[in-house]
């Protein structure tokens, strides 16, 4: 709902849409607000158009709209199941982070709590981002940052990623079609054990996990070592009320990777992975091949 106080800045975004400022790799932007200090009611528009990247904001004066797009052309239908999700740096302060969408603001990200460092999402047909500075005497030391991601809503495994529909986690097993697909399109697949888990925060764990195969993995999440350097180990991230079973069965790890950590998807026992596996093989609806042996 948009406040009072606010209807200058719409004002301002629908009238004159300020001065347009380019990141020059359009992935991260990095500015500062000395450049309008003296037009403290400039609302600077930011565009960026990569899957992942990072905003830093020196000095807040004023307010930027931050504009978010994949940068590859999508269908409207796409375009829906994307979701935006921002963490901030726990250093983070200075500004508000809204949601601008047909001139209402709405508050994702309160300046106090950006200190937590916990992830935002939101869908990006809800809107742009609206950062405002607040206003203060001494802005010095004063950086509004924070790291970005278009994630998907939909596919396998994002059931279980907490923060694109908050409450709403489910732990069921993902179909054969998912599984079969998470193989070849998860940021990371392998098989091996969980080794143990600790509480971790935000209504997520963290679980110690060793990989005898690693098929393939994006952003070195799992380091290969281990006992006489035979296995591959790292951590991985699973919803609270979603239990695993440490030094047990061997199972199909895949999942996604957010923020540099990797975050658990479809993890059905190896056995009866590779039974559905060689089925599909010998049919030919495998939709990729990997190294099973």
């Amino acid at each position: 709902m948009l406040r009072p106080w606010a209807a200058h800045w719409i004002t301002a975004v629908l009238l004159c849409r300020a001065v347009a400022q380019y990141s020059s790799d359009q992935c991260s932007w990095r500015g500062s607000g000395l450049s309008h200090e003296s037009h403290r009611r400039d609302v600077e528009q930011v565009y960026l158009r990569c899957s992942q990247g990072s905003l830093e904001w020196l000095y807040p004066i004023g307010a930027i709209i931050v504009n978010l797009r994949p940068n590859t052309e999508s269908s409207s239908a796409h375009m829906a199941g994307l979701h935006v999700c921002i963490k901030p740096y726990t250093y983070s302060q200075g500004s508000h982070v809204y949601l601008e969408h047909a001139g209402d603001l709405r508050l994702l990200l309160a300046e106090r709590d950006q200190a937590h460092g916990t992830v935002h999402c939101f869908s990006l047909a809800e809107g742009a981002l609206f950062v405002e500075a607040i206003p203060q005497t001494d802005i010095s030391r004063r950086i509004t940052t924070f790291q970005y991601e278009l994630v998907p809503s939909q596919g396998p495994g994002a059931h279980m990623y907490p923060f694109l529909h908050p409450g709403a986690v489910t732990c069921k097993p993902c179909s054969d079609e998912e599984l079969l697909m998470a193989v070849c399109t998860s940021d990371f697949a392998g098989s091996g054990i969980f080794r143990g888990v600790a509480s971790g925060t935000n209504g997520h764990s963290s679980a110690v996990v060793t990989l005898s195969r690693l098929f393939h993995q994006k952003s070195r999440v799992f380091a290969w070592g281990g006992a006489r350097g035979r296995s591959w180990s790292g951590h991985v991230n699973i919803p609270s009320q979603c239990g695993v079973h440490p030094g047990e069965d061997e199972y199909l790890l895949t999942g996604s990777v957010h923020f540099g950590e990797a975050w658990l998807g479809c993890a059905p026992r190896y056995k009866d992975f590779l039974k559905l596996y060689t089925g599909a093989q010998k049919v030919g609806t495998n939709p990729c091949q990997i190294d099973t042996d």
